[in-house]
């Protein structure tokens, strides 16, 4: 396989998307919103094909699935990308330097932007919307588990650009074989910057092997550590919502830290965890304490290989703390450095977490489920990433742009 025709197809289209103006772009993103809930029976069967080659206990199930409510969410994502202002030409500096030489630093599109994404078809849309609003022409390489629904909302795509008379190469979807993976991680002089979403395995894979830059969006291992200043109605809210909202998603709960002083309260935190039948696996004191007060059936005794696990699934590892500085040295051991929460109503508590935890994103009595871009106002994201090169926790339009220096002068020459 030589993918070599298809990048460079890519790389001429993203340098006509140069020449398209905003306003189109906007006009463009609405008609792929109508397209997307228009074409909802066809994406939705084309979905089904790959619903049905996977098993339903499986984590992936539930990022695979397409449903109408999520196509209109997508759809409403699409929308709102439409409203946010242009991030290109944006002056990020201006100087004027002794010798008349006028310097501005503007904001410019990356050019190309590849994907490797696994059983997520929302990111198509996504990645697309994004990357069409911030001028860079995009490669999609989807999972197997995904293929089917992929193509179609390609093809959903692709009608609407030829609606505009707009180069459809702007946004390619590979196939899905590991022969294209390894092409796309080679492709030095075609691709910009490499994103990979999906699980550890896949990015590690991607961070090692790569030889264009990559943009790593890690493992989300997520705690909340309630606090022994902690409110237990807002506790019990938080680790509800952050662990059974959407398991299947990287700012899912993976475990709660307790404050020993506040064991007693555990059985209340984890109530309503119940109807979602999660299975806790807590250390030994905590065991002791939600003994007779959860399910024996879904109680277990946590192991080392409990902690530092993303469950993607109604698992949650429960361990107690001495003190609030165990509490930082756990999250410091076992973090992937995604989404960390405290539950304190103690002030300077809630700012040293803040200050001293390393994290794309800190809580203080809030659920770690708002780390996504929509949330954050971003319109929707192109990926959350956990390192601290260029971008960090939910990458929206700024963060696929770089810049470039304009220097004007009057024939200025250098000694």
């Amino acid at each position: 396989m030589n993918l070599n025709e298809t990048f460079a197809a890519v790389r001429a289209a993203g340098r006509e998307l140069a020449l398209v103006n905003d306003e189109t772009i906007n006009q463009l993103l609405h008609s792929v919103a109508d397209a997307a809930i228009a074409s909802s029976d066809y994406i939705l069967s084309e979905n089904q094909k790959d619903l049905e080659r996977m098993d339903k206990s499986d984590p992936k199930y539930d990022r695979l699935k397409l449903t109408e409510q999520r196509l209109k969410e997508i759809a409403a994502d699409i929308r709102n990308v439409a409203t946010l202002p242009s991030p290109l030409g944006r002056i990020l500096k201006e100087s004027i330097r002794p010798n008349g030489m006028k310097l501005t630093k503007v904001s410019v599109p990356f050019g190309v932007i590849g994907i490797i994404y696994e059983a997520r078809p929302n990111v198509s849309f996504d990645v697309f919307s994004l990357c069409l609003k911030s001028g860079n022409a995009c490669l999609l390489k989807g999972g197997s588990d995904a293929d089917a629904s992929n193509r179609a909302i390609v093809k959903v795509i692709h009608s609407v650009l030829k609606d505009y008379h707009i180069n459809t190469h702007i946004v390619e979807l590979l196939p899905a074989d590991r022969e294209a993976t390894t092409e796309l991680l080679h492709a030095v002089g075609y691709v910009d910057l490499l994103i990979p979403r999906g699980s550890s395995g896949l990015i590690h894979f991607v961070r090692e092997n790569a030889t264009i830059p990559v943009i790593e969006t890690g493992a989300g291992i997520c705690h909340t550590y309630f606090d022994e200043f902690g409110d237990t109605a807002k506790g019990a809210a938080i680790i509800h919502n952050a662990k059974t909202r959407r398991v299947s998603v990287c700012n899912a709960l993976d475990c709660v830290l307790i404050h020993e002083a506040r064991l007693h309260d555990l059985p209340e935190l984890c109530r309503e965890l119940q109807a979602s039948n999660v299975i806790i696996y807590a250390d030994a004191k905590a065991y002791h304490a939600l003994q007779g007060h959860y399910p024996v059936s879904m109680l277990r005794q946590a192991t080392p290989d409990s902690f530092g696990t993303e469950f993607l699934d109604y698992k949650m590892a429960v361990k107690t703390v001495p003190t609030f500085e165990d509490a930082l040295g756990h999250i410091q051991e076992y973090s992937s450095k995604h989404s960390e929460s405290i539950v304190t109503e103690n002030r300077e508590r809630a700012n040293l977490f803040a200050r001293l935890v390393d994290a794309a994103c800190v809580y203080t009595n809030v659920s770690t489920a708002f780390t996504d871009g929509a949330q954050f106002g971003l319109g929707a994201e192109i990926g959350i990433s956990t390192q601290k090169l260029h971008a960090r926790g939910p990458m929206g339009l700024e963060e696929i742009t770089s810049y470039k220096w304009i220097i004007e002068g009057d024939g200025q020459i250098r000694k």
